[in-house]
C-alpha cells in the first residue's frame, strides 16, 4: 500500500498574529469563515486547544441536504506558532509565522483517498481564502 501525499496550501494575512491565531483556535470565529463555498457553513464548532483536546466542527450544506462533522484530536500545540492534528487516519499541521508583510499560514494535510488531489486543494485553500478575508475585515 501506498502512503498518502501531503498537501499544502497557504496564504498571509495582514493583521496581528495574536489576532490571527485567536481568530483561527476560537468557535465563534470558525464558525463565520469555515467554509470552502458560499452554499456551505459551519453550524457548530468545539475547541479544546491543548495537546489531546478534541475538536469539531459541524459543516452542512445551507439547504440542508448534507453535513458532517470534521473533528480529530490536537497532538501538538504550540500557541501563535503551530497546531498538529489528528482526524481520522489523517493527520495535518497548520503553522504561522509572522513576516514583515503579515502572518503567513500554512496548512500541510495527508490528501484522503476518494478525491482528486486538486480538489482537496481547491477546497483547502477556498477555506483559508475565506479565513483571510474574514480576519482582515475584522481587522480594518
Amino acid at each position: 500500500m501506498t502512503s498518502a501525499p501531503t498537501i499544502s496550501v497557504e496564504t498571509t494575512i495582514a493583521a496581528p498574529l495574536a489576532r490571527v491565531w485567536s481568530a483561527y483556535t476560537t468557535p465563534e470565529d470558525i464558525v463565520a469563515w469555515n467554509a470552502a463555498s458560499e452554499d456551505w457553513h459551519t453550524t457548530r464548532a468545539v475547541v479544546d486547544l491543548r495537546d489531546g483536546g478534541a475538536f469539531l466542527s459541524r459543516m452542512e450544506a445551507k439547504d440542508g441536504s448534507m453535513g458532517f462533522d470534521f473533528a480529530g484530536t490536537y497532538s501538538k500545540i504550540i500557541p501563535q506558532q503551530r497546531i498538529d492534528y489528528a482526524f481520522g487516519d489523517r493527520t495535518a499541521q497548520v503553522t504561522f509565522d509572522q513576516r514583515p508583510e503579515g502572518v503567513k499560514v500554512h496548512v500541510a494535510f495527508v490528501a484522503e483517498q476518494s478525491n482528486p488531489i486538486e480538489m482537496q486543494r481547491g477546497g483547502w485553500q477556498a477555506i483559508l481564502d475565506n479565513f483571510k478575508r474574514y480576519v482582515e475585515a475584522k481587522s480594518s
